[in-house]
């Protein structure tokens, strides 16, 4: 077989319009959105500090979350944003960041930040004994929307029930404590 002689010119690495150049520049731009798609990977379980500043100035996108009902300040209350799709909503190690202090009766209010404008939900739970397990009896819960929560869902509602809209800006939420 014989190569027309432009064909074979285009193979020519000393040739910068050529096949290979055109091959090479190609495989750069995949190896780019490769590279683009892993912070995204990345933004998942980031533990962060409740930094209200962020909030205060409209630093978004960020959720700023009024936690009304805490009932004791024993414990720890854990504050996780997940984004707002069934495949992340509640799944182990799917959340984005998460806020963990000790708990304080009440009303708390934290400031989460979010990676872009879009989908999100939020989890809250209180370990009142602080022992890491739940403990159905003594602790509680709330998510973003406040839905109804029962033995029929477990707990977990699904992320329609709970999935609210981030702008680039401080969107603000309340989430009501409930306890057995």
């Amino acid at each position: 077989m014989r190569w027309p002689q432009k064909d074979y010119q285009d193979m020519n690495i000393h040739n910068p319009s050529g096949i290979f150049s055109r091959t090479l520049a190609a495989a750069a731009l995949g190896a780019v959105a490769l590279a683009g798609s892993a912070p995204a990977a990345a933004q998942y379980k980031q533990e962060v500090r409740n930094d209200m500043r962020r909030c205060e100035t409209g630093d978004g996108p960020a959720v700023l979350v009024t936690v009304e009902g805490v009932k004791s300040s024993t414990g720890k209350l854990r504050i996780q944003t997940y984004r707002g799709t069934p495949g992340d909503w509640l799944q182990k190690g799917r959340w984005l960041s998460r806020i963990e202090v000790p708990a304080r009766a009440g009303r708390m209010t934290f400031c989460l930040p979010v990676p872009a404008a879009g989908s999100y939900a939020v989890a809250v739970r209180h370990d009142v004994n602080g022992n890491g397990d739940t403990d159905i009896r003594s602790d509680g819960g709330g998510m973003s929307n406040n839905p109804s929560i029962n033995i029929f869902n477990l707990g977990k509602p699904s992320v329609s029930k709970t999935a609210f809209p981030v702008g680039n800006g401080v969107r603000p939420i309340r989430i009501q404590m409930k306890y057995m």
